[in-house]
C-alpha cells in the first residue's frame, strides 16, 4: 500500500486489540494520549456502517516542540497520530506518518535530524510491540 509518507504494516490481532496495545506501549514509551477517536462509532451515529477505523493522537512536547520551534507548520502534523483499521477482508493494519516525510514536508532544518530519527524510532518501537505476537 504505498503512499507518499505513510508507513503502513500488518497486525498479528484485531483492530481494537492493536489498538489498545498502540495505546499501552505509547504510555510505557512516556508519551501522553490526548485523544482516540473511533470513526467506526461515529458512522453508526449516522446510521451507516464503516469497518472497524480508529485514531490515537499522542505524542511528548519534549520531541515535538522543537520541530515547532524550527518550522510551526509541522504544528499541523503533531501530535502524531496511528490509524488502525480493518480492511474489507478482515485483515487489520496501522498506520502512520513517517516523521522523515513530514520532516521533508515542512523543510525542517538539517540540524534537527537527529530528533526527526528519534520519533521515528519511537513509532517503529511503539507500532512493533502493539503488533508483536504475545
Amino acid at each position: 500500500m504505498p503512499t507518499d509518507g505513510l508507513i503502513t504494516l500488518a497486525s498479528s490481532h484485531g483492530p481494537s486489540e492493536t489498538m489498545s496495545r498502540l495505546e499501552a506501549a505509547v504510555k510505557t514509551n512516556g508519551m501522553s494520549v490526548f485523544a482516540r477517536i473511533d470513526h467506526a462509532a461515529g458512522a453508526a451515529g449516522i446510521g451507516t456502517s464503516l469497518w472497524p477505523t480508529e485514531v490515537l493522537i499522542f505524542g511528548n512536547p519534549k520531541g515535538g516542540t522543537p520541530l515547532m520551534q524550527s518550522t510551526q507548520t509541522i504544528g499541523i502534523d503533531l501530535p502524531l497520530r496511528a490509524l488502525v483499521w480493518e480492511d474489507a477482508s478482515g485483515k487489520t493494519w496501522l498506520s502512520y506518518n513517517d516523521p522523515a516525510w513530514l520532516a521533508k514536508r515542512h523543510a525542517l532544518d538539517h540540524h534537527l535530524a537527529a530528533a526527526v530519527d528519534a520519533l521515528s524510532a519511537a513509532l517503529d518501537a511503539v507500532a512493533k510491540t502493539a503488533m508483536a505476537r504475545p
